[in-house]
C-alpha cells in the first residue's frame, strides 16, 4: 500500500489539524528534552511554506481522561515558538466553541497548540464524536505522531477517516526506513536485539529471524537463551517460562543458516545496584551468585566484526546495564560499531535511542526512530492504526 503523505494534499489556505508527537519530559515546568519537539519541525515548516496554517494536537503523559495541570502542553507550545522562531498560539482545551473560534481566526503561516487530548477519555476510546470534534478545527488531516502510531486512538486513527488525510515528513521517514528491513533488507542484514526481557522481544526476533544474516542477542534476554543452551547463568536475569521459546528460536536459527551471536563471556556484580563491583568472566558459564551486567570482550569482538560487513541494520535494545556506568562497556562498543559501519543501520526502541544519544553517536546513525513502542511493533510486522489509515 502506497503511504499518501503531505506533499499529496492541497495545503494552500488551508487549516491543518496535524497530530504531533510531542509527549515530552518536563522539569520544573519547562521542556527537558525537545528531541520530538525538532523531529516535528520539517512538517510544520513544509505547511506553513504551503501557505497553510496549523493546529497542533499531541498527548502528553497519562492523565485519567480528565484535565491536570502537571500534563499542560503550554509549556511545549512556550519552547516550540522559541524553536521555530514566530508566535505559537495556546488554548486550554482541544474541543468546543472556544476552540473552535480560536482556529477559525487563524491566518496563513499562523499556529495554534491545542490543550492535551488525553485530558478527554473519548481521545484514548477512539471515540467517533470526539473524532468529529477535532476534524471540525481543520479542512485537513497530517498524522507525524510515529511515536503514537501504533494506538487507535481519536487523534491517530479517528480523524483520519474524517478529513483529507496524509502522513508526515517523520513518519514518511520512518517508513522509508523500517519497511525494507521487513520486505527486502540488503544482506548481510545483522539484527542486534537486546534488553531486559525475551518476553517484550518474542515478536521483534519471530519476524527477524528468517529475515536476517546474523542476530545478535544481548542484554538480560540473552540469559533465557544460554540457560536453554544449557549453560549455568548465575543469579542473572531468566524467564523460566520462556526457555523452550528461546530453544526453538535457537533451532530455527540453525535451519536457516543464521548466524546467531550470544555472550562467550560477561561482565558480572554480585548484586544489581549502581555501586556494584564489576568482575569479568572470561567464559560463557556464569557464576553461582553472580549476576551478569554486560558483555564481555571477546563477545564485543564477536559482534563488532559482524557489524562491520553488514549492508543493512537494526538495534533495538541494549547489551548491558549502560545506565550504570560501570557496565555501559558492551553498549557503548556496539554504538561505536554500528556508528561505523557503511550499511544502512536504523536504531529504534527507548533504551538503545537513548544509549545513542548519552553517548553521542546518533548523527552517524543513518536513522534513529522517534517512537519506542512503535518501532518495535512495526518490527514485528504489525499493522500501526495510525499510518494504515494514512495509506491510499
Amino acid at each position: 500500500m502506497a503511504l499518501k503523505t503531505v506533499r499529496d494534499l492541497e495545503l494552500s489556505g488551508k487549516r491543518v489539524l496535524v497530530r504531533v508527537d510531542y509527549n515530552v519530559p518536563l522539569k520544573n515546568g519547562a521542556v527537558a528534552d525537545a528531541t520530538r519537539i525538532e523531529a516535528s519541525l520539517p512538517t510544520l515548516k513544509y505547511i506553513i511554506d504551503q501557505g497553510g496554517s496549523l493546529v497542533l494536537m499531541s498527548h502528553l503523559g497519562r492523565p485519567k481522561g480528565t484535565p491536570d495541570p502537571e500534563y499542560s502542553l503550554k509549556p511545549v507550545a512556550d519552547k516550540l515558538s522559541s524553536m521555530i522562531g514566530r508566535p505559537v498560539g495556546f488554548v486550554a482545551d482541544c474541543v468546543g466553541e472556544q476552540v473552535r473560534e480560536a482556529a477559525e481566526k487563524l491566518r496563513s503561516g499562523e499556529i495554534l497548540m491545542l490543550e492535551n487530548v488525553r485530558f478527554h477519555q473519548g481521545e484514548t476510546k477512539n471515540s467517533t464524536e470526539f473524532a468529529r470534534e477535532l476534524a471540525r478545527l481543520a479542512d485537513v488531516y497530517v498524522n507525524d505522531a510515529f511515536g503514537s502510531a501504533h494506538r487507535a486512538h481519536a487523534s491517530t486513527e479517528g480523524v483520519a477517516h474524517l478529513l483529507p488525510s496524509g502522513a508526515g515528513l517523520l513518519i514518511e521517514k520512518e517508513v522509508k526506513f523500517f519497511q525494507p528491513l521487513l520486505e527486502d533488507p540488503a544482506k548481510p542484514f545483522v539484527a542486534i536485539i537486546g534488553g531486559a526481557k525475551v518476553s517484550t522481544k518474542i515478536g521483534v526476533l519471530e519476524t527477524l529471524l528468517p529475515k536476517c544474516s546474523t542476530l545478535i542477542i544481548g542484554g538480560g534476554m540473552a540469559y533465557t537463551f544460554l540457560k536453554a543452551q544449557g549453560h549455568s547463568i548465575g543469579a542473572s536475569l531468566v524467564e523460566e517460562e520462556f526457555v523452550s521459546t528461546a530453544t526453538d528460536l535457537i533451532e530455527q536459527a540453525k535451519r536457516e543458516g543464521v548466524e546467531l551471536i550470544l555472550p562467550v563471556d560477561h561482565v558480572v556484580a554480585g548484586e544489581f545496584k549502581e555501586s556494584a563491583k564489576p568482575e569479568a568472566v572470561d567464559g560463557v558459564d556464569v557464576p553461582e551468585g553472580k549476576v551478569a551486567m554486560d558483555i564481555g570482550p571477546k563477545t564485543i569482538e564477536l559482534c563488532r566484526s559482524a557489524i562491520s560487513g553488514a549492508k543493512s541494520l537494526v538495534w533495538n535494545g541494549p547489551m548491558g546495564v549502560f545506565e550504570f556506568d560501570a557496565f555501559a562497556k558492551g553498549t557503548l562498543a556496539i554504538g561505536k560499531a554500528v556508528a561505523e559501519c557503511s550499511g544502512t543501520t536504523v536504531v529504534g526502541g527507548g533504551d538503545s535511542v537513548a544509549a545513542v544519544n548519552t553517548f553521542g553517536l546518533a548523527d552517524r546513525i543513518d536513522h534513529v526512530s522517534t517512537g519506542g513502542g512503535a518501532s518495535l511493533e512495526f518490527l514485528e510486522g504489525k499493522v500501526l492504526p495510525g499510518i494504515a489509515a494514512l495509506e491510499e
